[in-house]
Protein backbone atom coordinates (compact mmCIF):
# COMPACT_ATOMS: atom_id res chain seq x y z
CA UNK A 1 0.00 0.00 0.00
CA UNK A 2 1.53 3.26 -0.97
CA UNK A 3 1.82 5.89 1.86
CA UNK A 4 -0.52 8.47 0.88
CA UNK A 5 -3.32 5.69 1.09
CA UNK A 6 -2.26 4.55 4.01
CA UNK A 7 -2.22 8.10 5.60
CA UNK A 8 -5.52 9.38 3.98
CA UNK A 9 -7.21 6.00 5.53
CA UNK A 10 -5.58 7.03 9.07
CA UNK A 11 -7.04 9.78 8.90
CA UNK A 12 -10.40 8.95 7.60
CA UNK A 13 -10.78 6.10 10.55
CA UNK A 14 -8.74 7.41 13.12
CA UNK A 15 -7.68 10.98 13.03
CA UNK A 16 -11.26 11.93 11.94
CA UNK A 17 -12.87 10.52 14.67
CA UNK A 18 -11.02 11.48 17.31
CA UNK A 19 -10.89 15.19 16.11
CA UNK A 20 -14.92 14.57 15.87
CA UNK A 21 -15.05 13.35 19.45
CA UNK A 22 -12.52 15.81 21.25
CA UNK A 23 -12.47 18.90 19.62
CA UNK A 24 -14.96 19.22 16.32
CA UNK A 25 -14.73 22.81 16.02
CA UNK A 26 -10.85 22.40 14.20
CA UNK A 27 -12.64 20.74 11.80
CA UNK A 28 -14.49 23.30 10.64
CA UNK A 29 -11.19 25.59 10.87
CA UNK A 30 -7.98 22.91 9.47
CA UNK A 31 -7.06 21.58 6.51
CA UNK A 32 -5.63 18.14 6.84
CA UNK A 33 -3.53 16.00 4.33
CA UNK A 34 -0.10 14.79 3.95
CA UNK A 35 2.43 17.57 1.69
CA UNK A 36 5.96 17.64 2.13
CA UNK A 37 9.14 16.02 2.33
CA UNK A 38 9.11 11.89 1.86
CA UNK A 39 8.89 9.56 -1.24
CA UNK A 40 5.18 9.01 -0.09
CA UNK A 41 4.24 12.29 -0.48
CA UNK A 42 5.32 12.10 -3.99
CA UNK A 43 3.78 8.55 -4.16
CA UNK A 44 6.87 7.48 -5.28
CA UNK A 45 7.36 4.88 -1.95
CA UNK A 46 7.88 1.51 -2.34
CA UNK A 47 9.04 -1.75 0.03
CA UNK A 48 12.50 0.01 0.57
CA UNK A 49 10.82 3.40 1.38
CA UNK A 50 9.47 1.72 5.13
CA UNK A 51 12.99 1.27 6.57
CA UNK A 52 13.09 4.84 8.21
CA UNK A 53 10.29 7.92 8.13
CA UNK A 54 7.54 6.03 6.70
CA UNK A 55 3.80 5.22 8.37
CA UNK A 56 0.64 6.75 8.76
CA UNK A 57 0.74 10.01 9.07
CA UNK A 58 -1.09 13.04 8.47
CA UNK A 59 -0.71 17.23 9.08
CA UNK A 60 -3.22 19.85 10.31
CA UNK A 61 -2.45 23.07 9.35
CA UNK A 62 -4.73 26.36 10.94
CA UNK A 63 -3.70 29.99 11.12
CA UNK A 64 -1.63 31.53 13.16
CA UNK A 65 -4.96 32.82 15.21
CA UNK A 66 -6.38 29.47 15.41
CA UNK A 67 -3.24 27.64 16.49
CA UNK A 68 -2.95 30.31 19.35
CA UNK A 69 -6.71 29.05 20.17
CA UNK A 70 -6.91 25.37 19.14
CA UNK A 71 -2.82 24.40 18.57
CA UNK A 72 -2.72 22.64 22.10
CA UNK A 73 -5.34 21.14 22.26
CA UNK A 74 -5.39 19.71 18.51
CA UNK A 75 -1.76 18.59 19.24
CA UNK A 76 -2.89 16.99 22.47
CA UNK A 77 -5.25 14.81 19.97
CA UNK A 78 -2.83 14.05 17.22
CA UNK A 79 -0.14 12.69 19.92
CA UNK A 80 -2.29 9.85 21.39
CA UNK A 81 -3.98 8.91 18.15
CA UNK A 82 -2.89 4.96 17.85
CA UNK A 83 1.31 4.40 17.54
CA UNK A 84 0.18 1.18 15.03
CA UNK A 85 -2.49 0.96 12.48
CA UNK A 86 -3.11 -1.57 9.60
CA UNK A 87 0.21 -3.38 10.64
CA UNK A 88 2.59 -0.33 10.01
CA UNK A 89 3.72 1.92 12.66
CA UNK A 90 2.89 5.84 13.06
CA UNK A 91 5.07 7.49 10.45
CA UNK A 92 7.99 8.28 12.83
CA UNK A 93 10.48 10.95 12.26
CA UNK A 94 14.02 11.55 12.30
CA UNK A 95 15.91 14.42 13.84
CA UNK A 96 16.45 15.73 11.17
CA UNK A 97 12.73 15.32 10.05
CA UNK A 98 11.16 16.13 12.67
CA UNK A 99 7.85 18.12 12.56
CA UNK A 100 6.81 16.82 9.00
CA UNK A 101 3.47 15.69 10.60
CA UNK A 102 1.08 16.96 13.16
CA UNK A 103 -0.59 19.93 14.11
CA UNK A 104 1.30 23.11 12.67
CA UNK A 105 0.77 26.98 11.27
CA UNK A 106 0.19 27.36 7.42
CA UNK A 107 2.66 30.00 7.48
CA UNK A 108 5.10 28.04 9.49
CA UNK A 109 4.43 25.10 7.42
CA UNK A 110 5.74 27.29 3.82
CA UNK A 111 8.43 29.11 5.33
CA UNK A 112 10.09 25.82 6.06
CA UNK A 113 10.25 24.96 2.60
CA UNK A 114 10.46 28.13 0.72
CA UNK A 115 11.29 30.58 2.93
CA UNK A 116 7.97 32.85 2.86
CA UNK A 117 5.18 32.11 4.83
CA UNK A 118 2.95 33.52 1.67
CA UNK A 119 3.30 32.93 -1.91
CA UNK A 120 6.36 35.70 -2.82
CA UNK A 121 5.25 39.11 -4.07
CA UNK A 122 8.46 39.78 -6.81
CA UNK A 123 10.70 38.36 -9.24
CA UNK A 124 13.41 38.85 -6.67
CA UNK A 125 11.40 36.97 -3.70
CA UNK A 126 10.47 34.02 -5.99
CA UNK A 127 14.46 33.91 -6.65
CA UNK A 128 15.25 33.32 -3.26
CA UNK A 129 13.53 30.31 -2.52
CA UNK A 130 14.63 26.70 -4.36
CA UNK A 131 12.66 25.17 -6.82
CA UNK A 132 12.50 21.75 -5.00
CA UNK A 133 11.24 23.71 -2.33
CA UNK A 134 8.25 24.80 -4.18
CA UNK A 135 8.65 21.26 -5.17
CA UNK A 136 7.88 20.46 -1.76
CA UNK A 137 5.86 22.59 -0.47
CA UNK A 138 3.22 21.35 -3.40
CA UNK A 139 3.13 17.89 -3.46
CA UNK A 140 0.68 15.44 -1.62
CA UNK A 141 -2.95 15.63 -1.03
CA UNK A 142 -5.84 17.24 0.83
CA UNK A 143 -8.14 15.35 2.64
CA UNK A 144 -9.92 18.10 4.50
CA UNK A 145 -9.63 21.58 3.48
CA UNK A 146 -11.04 24.11 5.30
CA UNK A 147 -8.48 26.44 5.88
CA UNK A 148 -8.31 29.28 3.02
CA UNK A 149 -5.17 30.71 3.59
CA UNK A 150 -3.27 27.23 3.55
CA UNK A 151 -5.06 26.40 0.59
CA UNK A 152 -4.83 29.72 -1.49
CA UNK A 153 -0.68 29.39 -0.97
CA UNK A 154 -0.78 26.39 -2.20
CA UNK A 155 -2.88 27.11 -5.45
CA UNK A 156 -0.82 30.40 -5.75
CA UNK A 157 2.69 28.10 -5.71
CA UNK A 158 1.07 25.77 -8.17
CA UNK A 159 0.58 28.45 -10.77
CA UNK A 160 3.99 28.82 -11.19
CA UNK A 161 6.45 31.11 -11.42
CA UNK A 162 5.91 34.71 -13.19
CA UNK A 163 6.39 33.92 -16.95
CA UNK A 164 9.45 36.36 -17.30
CA UNK A 165 11.12 34.73 -14.78
CA UNK A 166 10.32 30.97 -16.50
CA UNK A 167 11.64 32.58 -19.49
CA UNK A 168 14.76 33.73 -17.81
CA UNK A 169 15.54 30.09 -16.18
CA UNK A 170 14.52 28.28 -19.43
CA UNK A 171 17.16 30.62 -21.35
CA UNK A 172 19.65 29.63 -18.94
CA UNK A 173 19.44 25.99 -18.86
CA UNK A 174 18.94 26.18 -22.98
CA UNK A 175 22.34 27.73 -22.58
CA UNK A 176 23.70 25.49 -20.01
CA UNK A 177 22.95 22.19 -22.45
CA UNK A 178 24.44 23.44 -25.15
CA UNK A 179 27.60 24.34 -23.14
CA UNK A 180 28.11 21.28 -21.79
CA UNK A 181 26.27 18.84 -24.07
CA UNK A 182 26.08 20.10 -27.58
CA UNK A 183 29.71 21.40 -27.11
CA UNK A 184 32.03 20.47 -24.12
CA UNK A 185 30.91 16.39 -24.04
CA UNK A 186 32.51 15.64 -27.16
CA UNK A 187 35.85 18.41 -26.88
CA UNK A 188 36.27 16.47 -23.88
CA UNK A 189 35.93 12.50 -24.67
CA UNK A 190 38.06 13.20 -27.74
CA UNK A 191 40.70 14.87 -25.57
CA UNK A 192 40.82 11.32 -23.63
CA UNK A 193 39.58 13.26 -20.73
CA UNK A 194 36.83 11.00 -19.75
CA UNK A 195 35.85 11.91 -15.91
CA UNK A 196 35.23 15.31 -17.74
CA UNK A 197 33.02 13.69 -20.54
CA UNK A 198 30.86 12.21 -17.94
CA UNK A 199 30.47 15.49 -15.60
CA UNK A 200 29.47 17.28 -19.46
CA UNK A 201 27.11 14.59 -20.02
CA UNK A 202 25.70 14.84 -16.38
CA UNK A 203 25.29 18.30 -16.18
CA UNK A 204 23.39 18.12 -19.78
CA UNK A 205 21.13 16.02 -18.53
CA UNK A 206 20.36 18.02 -15.22
CA UNK A 207 19.92 21.13 -17.20
CA UNK A 208 17.36 19.13 -19.85
CA UNK A 209 15.32 17.46 -17.06
CA UNK A 210 15.41 21.27 -15.87
CA UNK A 211 14.07 22.66 -19.21
CA UNK A 212 11.07 19.84 -19.66
CA UNK A 213 9.77 20.81 -15.99
CA UNK A 214 10.15 24.60 -17.21
CA UNK A 215 8.28 24.05 -20.18
CA UNK A 216 5.47 21.85 -18.01
CA UNK A 217 5.36 24.42 -15.73
CA UNK A 218 5.89 22.41 -12.82
CA UNK A 219 8.66 22.22 -10.17
CA UNK A 220 11.19 20.06 -10.23
CA UNK A 221 11.90 17.84 -6.97
CA UNK A 222 15.12 17.18 -5.80
CA UNK A 223 17.61 14.85 -8.13
CA UNK A 224 16.73 11.76 -6.72
CA UNK A 225 12.93 12.01 -7.71
CA UNK A 226 13.86 14.11 -10.74
CA UNK A 227 13.76 11.47 -13.33
CA UNK A 228 11.10 9.57 -12.19
CA UNK A 229 8.79 12.67 -11.73
CA UNK A 230 9.64 13.65 -15.58
CA UNK A 231 8.72 10.54 -16.94
CA UNK A 232 4.94 11.68 -15.90
CA UNK A 233 5.13 15.28 -17.41
CA UNK A 234 3.23 15.52 -20.81
CA UNK A 235 5.46 17.94 -22.35
CA UNK A 236 8.82 15.88 -23.53
CA UNK A 237 8.55 13.76 -20.46
CA UNK A 238 7.91 10.82 -22.12
CA UNK A 239 9.48 11.53 -25.11
CA UNK A 240 12.43 12.55 -23.39
CA UNK A 241 13.00 10.35 -20.51
CA UNK A 242 14.05 7.34 -22.79
CA UNK A 243 17.03 8.94 -24.56
CA UNK A 244 18.03 10.25 -21.07
CA UNK A 245 18.38 6.39 -19.44
CA UNK A 246 20.42 5.74 -22.44
CA UNK A 247 22.48 8.39 -21.71
CA UNK A 248 23.29 7.00 -18.61
CA UNK A 249 23.45 3.35 -19.34
CA UNK A 250 20.54 2.37 -16.94
CA UNK A 251 20.49 -1.36 -16.36
CA UNK A 252 17.37 -1.76 -18.21
CA UNK A 253 19.11 -0.18 -21.22
CA UNK A 254 22.24 -1.05 -23.61
CA UNK A 255 25.19 1.12 -23.07
CA UNK A 256 25.60 3.87 -25.13
CA UNK A 257 28.94 4.55 -27.03
CA UNK A 258 30.76 7.69 -27.43
CA UNK A 259 29.52 7.86 -30.89
CA UNK A 260 26.11 7.10 -30.02
CA UNK A 261 25.75 9.50 -27.09
CA UNK A 262 26.93 12.25 -28.91
CA UNK A 263 23.93 11.36 -31.23
CA UNK A 264 21.52 10.94 -27.95
CA UNK A 265 22.55 14.58 -27.47
CA UNK A 266 21.83 16.11 -30.54
CA UNK A 267 18.45 14.29 -30.78
CA UNK A 268 17.37 15.63 -27.34
CA UNK A 269 18.39 19.04 -28.40
CA UNK A 270 16.46 18.68 -31.24
CA UNK A 271 13.19 17.64 -29.43
CA UNK A 272 13.70 21.22 -27.36
CA UNK A 273 14.19 23.01 -30.08
CA UNK A 274 11.28 21.46 -31.66
CA UNK A 275 9.20 22.19 -28.55
CA UNK A 276 10.29 25.63 -28.46
CA UNK A 277 9.08 26.69 -31.96
CA UNK A 278 5.74 25.09 -31.65
CA UNK A 279 5.51 27.34 -28.23
CA UNK A 280 6.67 30.21 -29.90
CA UNK A 281 9.52 30.54 -27.97
CA UNK A 282 12.08 30.86 -30.77
CA UNK A 283 12.31 30.92 -34.21
CA UNK A 284 16.05 30.67 -34.69
CA UNK A 285 16.49 27.57 -37.55
CA UNK A 286 19.97 26.96 -35.43
CA UNK A 287 20.18 23.57 -34.57
CA UNK A 288 22.58 24.71 -31.29
CA UNK A 289 20.62 25.22 -28.58
CA UNK A 290 22.22 28.56 -27.12
CA UNK A 291 20.53 30.09 -30.07
CA UNK A 292 17.56 29.75 -28.86
CA UNK A 293 18.43 30.24 -25.02
CA UNK A 294 18.97 33.71 -26.84
CA UNK A 295 15.65 33.96 -28.53
CA UNK A 296 13.87 32.66 -25.30
CA UNK A 297 15.22 35.63 -23.64
CA UNK A 298 14.68 38.37 -26.09
CA UNK A 299 10.81 37.60 -25.01
CA UNK A 300 11.08 38.35 -21.77
CA UNK A 301 9.31 41.55 -20.57
CA UNK A 302 11.41 42.90 -17.60
CA UNK A 303 13.94 44.83 -18.61
CA UNK A 304 16.29 44.00 -15.68
CA UNK A 305 16.17 40.05 -16.38
CA UNK A 306 16.47 41.11 -19.87
CA UNK A 307 19.69 42.35 -19.63
CA UNK A 308 20.90 40.04 -16.92
CA UNK A 309 23.81 36.68 -18.84
CA UNK A 310 22.48 34.40 -20.43
CA UNK A 311 23.55 31.77 -18.62
CA UNK A 312 22.77 33.52 -15.12
CA UNK A 313 19.15 32.68 -13.45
Amino acid sequence: MKGLELSRKYWEEVGRPAFEKSCPQVLEKATVGLVGEGSECYGFDDEISRDHDWGPGFCVWLTDADMQEFGGLASGIYNVLPESYMGFRRLNVSAQTGGRVGVMSSGSFYARYTGFDRVPQSIFEWRCAAEKGFAVATNGELFLNNNKEFSDIREGLLAFYPEDLRLKKLAMRCAMAAQSGQYNYARCAHRGEFVAAFLACAEFVDHVQAIVFLLNKRYRPYYKWAHRAMKQLPVLGGKIAPQIELLSDAKDCAPASFHEKVDIIESISADVIAELKKEGLSASPSDFLLQHAEEVQSRIADPQLRAMHLMAE
